[in-house]
């Protein structure tokens, strides 16, 4: 319920606070008062979107604070908790709009987004302004509003999941089909790819060894006559076996020479050591130089094969090998199309099925639940003085979705024995807020928590017509705690609680403020309502007449 609304520097209002009541609130005024900029305050302290300039000329920024009562068990204690905010029995929401249009809200002193506001709005206040009948008049909403008396969120949830299976299979079938297709069309050259690539079977790397081993054979003749000279200067023959020749003689004569050729020997034995690793060494290179020149040629053939391969499938060399594994993948799916296009169809008929039962029960319920809401519908008609109208739910087959397949659209008959028809033909404006009154009333199975405001709900009606909307929303209001913005006497005079909105020019400014009423005030403002700017007695008798 909300407790109470502090409005600050918003369009006409400087400050103004306000203390709401349970049961049924009336707001009155004369029109361009200001009510509503009470609505555009509390919807933007919502995060309702509306207006873009809201702040009052020459100030800074403007700032709305609700104060909401908190019952155990409100919907809005699980948004709180799943935003991580404190809760408790009271609800504080603080929105501040400043004049380069930045806009910080708070709930109960933490910084939040516009979307959680909205998110606590919608379990918080239920808005029925004075164009919501407008809806009533195209059947897109029809069907909304049927499935909230309905309560099919569960059997829509189970369609809609049914239909996202459906899609999905009708997807996975198109593309399927579509890829078959394709592949049919490039089959012959699928299995020629797949064939030549089998056949030169490149591996990874390949190509850049087979060019290392090509450039070492091209230039091996030359390196070789090098190498081999370097063998015969250093091995048999050569330096080694000069240096063998020295080593004897330094032995036979070390003996002679009172140790000094000892390290002269040892030197040597070292240096012999040495060089015959090279030897060695040089000996392995010669080996690895010897090459067949058929190798060469075959070497050649290869790498030029995966070469102009590579260049004929538009690929570097090294990814042949796994273009040649998506060509038999490719090949493969074409092979085994037809099967795969059986089961993709058997798949998309099972969940075609499923989708059936789901939409079948849901349509179920809506048929069982128009009739109920007929029957109710009709009940809250009577009370609102139309007890000769009918109202009838009508469901017909729509076209598939995920909501299901029934079209809903809403008919009525004013008269006795005239044909039903749309709202839009047949219903006046007047009568076109009582259906819609009927409907929220129908529709709010339980308000305990949730204040319901009505903006001129009562617009069209007069007289007998009016105190009847009047008396309907006093007996909604016992539930919880109904707002009504009216210009109608009959309605105001029923209220629990009533304020008069009023326009006044201070310093060239021009301000709106919200007055509360006592008994006294109340009667001269009901007065006002009936006869206009000058009130007769005659007013103020029809006044304390309503208000008794």
């Amino acid at each position: 319920m909300l407790r109470s609304l502090d409005i600050r520097d918003m369009l006409i209002i400087d400050h103004l606070e306000l203390a709401f009541q349970p049961g049924l609130n009336v707001l009155t005024g004369e029109t361009g008062a200001g009510k509503s900029i009470l609505l555009d305050s509390l919807g933007f302290v919502l995060g309702w979107r509306g207006r873009a300039e809201l702040v009052r000329a020459g100030a800074e920024q403007g700032e709305v604070i609700a104060e909401f009562d908190l019952p155990e068990g409100h919907a809005a204690h699980a948004i709180l908790e799943d935003a991580g905010l404190p809760g408790g029995e009271e609800l504080i929401l603080r929105r501040v709009n400043r004049t380069d249009g930045r806009k910080t809200a708070w709930v109960n002193d933490r910084r939040v987004s516009g979307e959680v506001l909205r998110r606590l709005s919608e379990t918080l206040v239920e808005l029925h302004g004075q164009h919501d009948d407008r809806g009533l008049l195209n059947p897109k909403g029809h069907r909304d509003l049927l499935d909230i008396f309905a309560e099919t969120a569960e059997l829509r949830r189970n369609t809609r999941s049914s239909w996202a299976a459906v899609t999905s299979a009708r997807k996975a079938l198109a593309a399927a089909e579509a890829a078959l297709a394709e592949a049919k069309d490039e089959e012959e050259f699928l299995r020629h790819a797949v064939t030549e690539l089998d056949k030169l079977d490149p591996q990874p790397n390949e190509e850049a060894d087979l060019d290392t081993r090509r450039r070492l054979m091209q230039g091996a003749e030359k390196v070789r006559e090098d190498v081999s000279r370097a063998h015969a200067t250093l091995g048999n023959g050569g330096a080694e076996s000069a240096m063998g020749d020295a080593l004897r003689w330094l032995d036979g004569a070390a003996g002679e020479t009172g140790g000094a050729l000892e390290a002269p020997v040892a030197a040597l034995e070292r240096a012999l050591n040495e060089l015959s690793d090279a030897v060695d060494g040089i000996e392995r290179c010669l080996d690895a130089l010897q090459f067949n020149p058929h190798e060469l040629e075959e070497i050649e053939e290869r790498l030029f094969a995966i070469r102009g391969l590579a260049r004929k499938h538009g690929v570097i060399p090294d990814e042949l090998g796994q273009f040649a594994n998506d060509l038999r993948t490719r090949l493969t799916a074409l092979d085994a199309g037809e099967g795969n296009i059986a089961e993709l169809k058997a798949a998309l008929k099972s969940a075609e099925a499923e989708y059936d039962l789901a939409a079948s029960a849901l349509t179920k319920l809506r048929a069982s639940a128009a009739q109920a809401l007929d029957a109710a519908v009709m009940a809250e008609l009577a009370p609102l003085k139309m007890e000769r109208a009918v109202f009838q739910t009508r469901l017909s087959a729509g076209e598939p979705g995920p909501e299901g397949r029934d079209a809903v659209e809403f008919v009525v008959a004013t008269n006795p024995g005239a044909p039903a028809g749309p709202l839009a033909k047949i219903a006046s404006g007047g009568e076109l807020s009582r259906f819609l009154l009927a409907l929220k009333v129908c529709l709010t199975s339980d308000i305990s928590g949730m204040t319901l405001i009505f903006d001129e709900i009562d617009r069209g009606v007069g007289g007998a017509t009016a105190d009847a909307v009047g008396r309907r929303l006093k007996v909604l209001a016992e539930g919880g705690q109904v707002l009504v913005v009216t210009h109608s006497p009959q309605v105001a005079a029923l209220g629990a609680h009533h304020w008069r909105v009023e326009k006044s020019v201070k310093n060239d400014q021009t301000l709106s403020r919200v007055v509360p009423l006592d008994q006294k005030e109340r009667v001269d403002e009901v007065a006002r309502m009936i006869s206009g700017d000058t009130i007769t007695k005659e007013a103020r008798a029809a006044a304390k007449s309503l208000l008794t």
